[in-house]
């Protein structure tokens, strides 16, 4: 009996206090909608794509290196095994072919392990870029959708784009009040 009383007296305070809070205005916003209208943005992500380009250039240049490279081996190996099975080199020719074949091997396995690790600084630096080149953007419309909350007088802006909104009505969506601001 005491611990439904004192459920019922809290439920009662809650809601009490609930009443006398102020309202809390709510709205979101899709940044990523707001980016692909934003001229920087667009700029930015120009500078980006050439700069992928670039590098997507130079690791296809090393690939086609490694290709070589490696047909290279293939064809002396088989050119190898033939004459061995013919009978047609000498101890010391094997061995000759032997060193050469494995200089080759190795070869082109250190050219491999290389663009492994090209390709992973490749993709840190064009993650370090994205994010140096898109922060002044995503300042200026943070400071914008800032300056339009304080406007409409809204507590709390959350962004589709982020996944921090699991439902938004459409009425309190103000993407596009963000862009009118920022233009």
């Amino acid at each position: 009996m005491k611990k439904t009383l004192f459920a019922a007296l809290v439920l009662v305070f809650c809601g009490l206090n609930a009443k006398m809070l102020p309202q809390v205005k709510v709205a979101f916003v899709d940044s990523e909608v707001i980016i692909a209208q934003l001229p920087e943005a667009q700029d930015v992500k120009k500078k980006l794509e050439d700069l992928q380009k670039f590098y997507i250039d130079t690791i296809s240049a090393k690939e086609t290196e490694i290709k070589t490279k490696a047909d290279a081996f293939k064809v002396k190996y088989e050119d190898a095994q033939k004459q061995i099975e013919a009978g047609t080199l000498t101890q010391d020719q094997i061995k000759a072919l032997e060193q050469e074949l494995g200089n080759m091997q190795e070869e082109v396995q250190m050219l491999d392990q290389e663009l492994a690790l090209y390709k992973q600084n490749v993709q840190k630096v064009l993650l370090d870029n994205q994010a140096e080149l898109f922060k002044p953007v995503r300042d200026k419309i943070t400071k914008a959708i800032e300056l339009l909350a304080k406007e409409l007088k809204y507590n709390i802006v959350l962004d589709k784009a982020a996944d921090a909104l699991i439902y938004g009505d459409k009425d309190i969506d103000i993407t596009f009040k963000v862009l009118d601001k920022l233009k």
